[in-house]
């Protein structure tokens, strides 16, 4: 009897992980759809806001990959926000996971694109597109799978997320006004770099 018991609240504990990881894909597919549209439409706020300072900040004001990084990068972390606050009792390492797909999203454009521009010697839009989509769709799959492992946060990893976000979103910010002037900033199509060289 007692055995019996046992495997019935086993079974029961069993099945309510299987409920939450099913809730937490769901979520996460919903999430990486969001993200997609929302940088969709961030490659033309800054125009459409008629070249407003504050807007640049988090929109792409020019064509070279950084600004492009933008398009990933702040809808990740802006839906990412948001997502929280539905998944926090789900997981216990919300934050490391999704730092850590933001960071592989963000490396995965960057080698992307300077590998086949190196190989074909041209950009190509229908390319550009498809590593955009598959960058946020594989940093979304990446913290999904990290999420779903038992791995708990700790005071360290947080605080190691946090430094390593704020760091990015203060790089996209002040590179957008003071960019270095090399190839990752410089814009294709006019040659200049960030918002204050046109």
């Amino acid at each position: 009897m007692e055995l019996s018991k046992i495997s019935y609240i086993g079974e029961k504990i069993k099945n309510a992980k299987e409920i939450k990881m099913t809730q937490l894909l769901k979520i996460e597919i919903l999430v990486t759809v969001i993200s997609i549209i929302l940088g969709t439409l961030l490659h033309f706020t800054y125009q459409w806001s008629n070249g407003n300072l504050f807007v640049a900040s988090f929109s792409a004001v020019n064509e070279s990959v950084w600004e492009h990084l933008k398009l990933i990068f702040f809808p990740m972390l802006i839906v990412g926000i948001i997502e929280y606050f539905f998944v926090k009792n789900i997981t216990k390492n919300y934050l490391e996971a999704k730092t850590i797909g933001i960071f592989i999203a963000i490396c995965f454009v960057v080698v992307s694109f300077f590998t086949y521009i190196g190989i074909i010697g041209t950009n190509a839009f229908i390319i550009d597109i498809l590593i955009f989509i598959i960058s946020i769709v594989l940093g979304e799959y990446i913290a999904y799978k990290l999420m779903k492992r038992k791995n708990e946060s700790d005071i360290k990893t947080l605080v190691l997320s946090g430094i390593i976000l704020l760091f990015l979103f203060s790089c996209f910010v002040l590179c957008t006004y003071f960019p270095p002037k090399v190839n990752l900033f410089r814009d294709p199509v006019t040659n200049s770099y960030g918002i204050n060289d046109k």
